[in-house]
């Protein structure tokens, strides 16, 4: 298997983890448009940095797998190509897999607040960019499941 090959595989791997949904608090999907959302006001307390996991789809594994596969079985002759192909797709699928979480992982902030009634409130969101600091008056947006912080 050329070098070209490998580096066309790991590309397209890169290239669809890229498309992972934004978790910051200026993402919304499509479904939570036209939609109400419950709205509190509070007061940042603190604000730590994060690593949100990346991706975790087939596409790594499959992808990895396939460049394994192919690589392994231009290893040695008869029996011993198709082992070869078959540790090969393993390892393969494994290194994919590892290669898709860590490029699809992304940098996030936890943002811990408190609401004007005394309670306190901690949301992790995507960094983007949006730099929270303590005493700052923030919103708080809550959905059925999604909360977020925003200005």
């Amino acid at each position: 298997m050329s070098l070209r090959a490998v580096t066309a595989a790991l590309a397209a791997v890169l290239l669809l983890g890229g498309c992972a949904q934004g978790l910051g608090g200026g993402a919304y999907s499509r479904t939570e448009a036209r939609r109400a959302m419950t709205v509190q006001f509070g007061t940042v307390e603190s604000v730590r940095a994060v690593q949100l996991e990346g991706t975790k789809t087939p596409i790594g594994s499959v992808a990895g797998a396939a460049v394994g596969g192919i690589a392994g079985s231009s290893v040695g002759g008869g029996r011993g190509a198709a082992a070869a192909a078959v540790i090969g797709a393993v390892a393969g699928g494994v290194a994919g897999a590892a290669i898709e979480e860590g490029a699809t992982r992304t940098r996030g902030v936890e943002v811990t607040v408190r609401l004007d009634n005394g309670q306190f409130l901690a949301v992790v969101q995507a960094d983007e960019g949006e730099t929270f600091r303590a005493g700052e008056r923030v919103r708080v947006l809550r959905d059925a499941g999604t909360v977020r912080v925003s200005r």
